[in-house]
């Protein structure tokens, strides 16, 4: 198979696929999401909400315009789709957001029309251009501040379609986390203690945790500012 392809049994760990039925699976272009973090959308057309069966299905669902990712329409069936970035189907008015869930997999889940226009962005970079600020997002995308409250490490809910900046979550004691990576995967936490690249939270059992810096998304205050499930 050519570039388009990759090997089922060779496809990351974070794809939730069936491994064994069949030999190859279409490969998701470069995009928002690397190839690790970002299943192709006609992979959860096919395999995750089952509403096509083939990629001639997939096409013809595309183009009908009917897909939206992150308020934007999408035609691509390789398109990366990867966490937190919301998918809405204009047709049937119904609405999901990708999530990792607990087994490390990308998955989605329902939510409803209001929140498909928020994204949570983790900010990963400053960068200074033209003498304003650059925040560097998980996804690749890039927003312009006017001040200098932005920490790595924090979080922007951006509005959509405009990626416009709705709430500035700040990862600080007491703020609610998402565990995107290690062993907690899939976890949601409150925020304990921040030691240097180290964070403790308290999970849903009250229990305290450390794990790395890294793995940790804000995505509320004190709660969820998203469903999560």
């Amino acid at each position: 198979m050519g570039k388009d392809h990759l090997k089922r049994l060779a496809a990351p760990k974070t794809w939730h696929v069936k491994r064994k039925e069949l030999k190859f699976i279409t490969k998701s272009i470069p995009g928002p999401h690397s190839l690790d973090i970002g299943l192709p959308l006609s992979t959860f057309l096919k395999e995750i909400l089952n509403y096509a069966s083939t990629t001639r299905d997939v096409k013809k669902i595309l183009n009908t315009n009917e897909i939206k990712i992150d308020g934007k329409t999408r035609k691509n069936f390789r398109f990366p789709i990867g966490i937190f970035d919301t998918m809405e189907f204009t047709n049937t008015k119904e609405f999901f957001r990708v999530i990792l869930n607990k087994k490390g997999k990308l998955d989605l889940i329902k939510i409803k029309k209001e929140e498909a226009l928020l994204k949570p962005c983790k900010i990963i970079g400053k960068t200074m251009v033209r003498g304003k600020l650059q925040l560097n997002l998980f996804d690749g995308k890039n927003i312009i501040a006017d001040d200098h409250i932005y920490k790595v490490g924090d979080t922007l809910l951006l509005l959509l379609p405009q990626e416009k900046i709705n709430k500035h979550l700040k990862l600080d004691k007491n703020s609610t986390i998402f565990l995107a990576g290690g062993k907690h995967i899939g976890e949601i936490g409150n925020v304990e203690d921040i030691v240097e690249d180290k964070v403790i939270y308290k999970d849903s059992r009250g229990d305290l945790i450390e794990t790395s810096k890294k793995y940790a998304f804000v995505i509320g205050d004190n709660k969820p500012s998203i469903t999560l499930g």
